[in-house]
């Protein structure tokens, strides 16, 4: 039995994904979270074969739970859900460790298809990213925020939030030294001069919300 939990802050995703999952033979929903915090929880709780998570929610974003899970070791992978298509966004978020990327808008079929090949600890791309992310790779284009490490991204998500240096730190068990080296370092990698900017690159590349600081 492949057990799954649902990350995503829409209830009617959620209801809607619990449905089609339910509904198989060999597929049980073993809990819900609608927001990051509380799915990392569940994910440490509950140790499930597969995590669904929506990238885009309030606080934490589905990136940083992906990268949290997995510097925690467990043994639980993760299909990425967005409704954003962009070639960059999806191969960033395999680098965070993520083994799945689906659209929203994929059909039943293919959703579960994805959960039993993900189960088994194997990629599986959405048929339209996968397509994409071969083109960008042939004509040679690069997010700019592949240059970031993850600690790095992590803290330009909470920065581009709104969050402050000392509050970025406090989050992150970190000095805060140590969060305004990383600052200075992420501006000078995306050549920008404020958060403003930082979060307009993050928007950009569909790491955030298309109103600032919504991820």
């Amino acid at each position: 039995m492949i057990r799954v939990v649902l990350v995503d802050d829409h209830e009617l995703v959620r209801s809607g994904f619990c449905l089609i999952l339910s509904g198989q033979p060999d597929i049980e929903v073993v809990g819900e979270a609608s927001n990051a915090e509380d799915g990392l929880r569940l994910v440490r709780a509950t140790k499930p074969d597969v995590a669904l998570i929506d990238v885009h929610m309030p606080g934490m974003s589905g990136l940083e739970l992906t990268e949290r899970v997995q510097r925690s070791g467990l043994p639980t992978h993760i299909v990425i859900l967005t409704v954003v298509q962009d070639a960059q966004f999806p191969r960033r978020l395999l680098q965070s460790g993520a083994l799945g990327y689906l659209t929203k808008g994929c059909p039943a079929e293919e959703l579960v298809n994805a959960v039993r090949t993900v189960a088994q600890g194997n990629r599986y791309l959405d048929a339209t990213v996968a397509r994409e992310m071969a083109l960008a790779a042939v004509d040679g284009e690069a997010s700019p925020l592949e240059s970031l490490s993850s600690r790095e991204l992590e803290v330009a998500l909470m920065l581009a939030r709104g969050l402050a240096v000392n509050e970025v730190a406090a989050r992150l068990h970190l000095s805060a030294k140590t969060v305004s080296t990383y600052k200075q370092r992420l501006f000078e990698k995306l050549s920008v001069q404020h958060t403003i900017a930082l979060a307009h690159v993050l928007t950009a590349h569909g790491l955030l919300g298309e109103q600032l600081g919504e991820v």
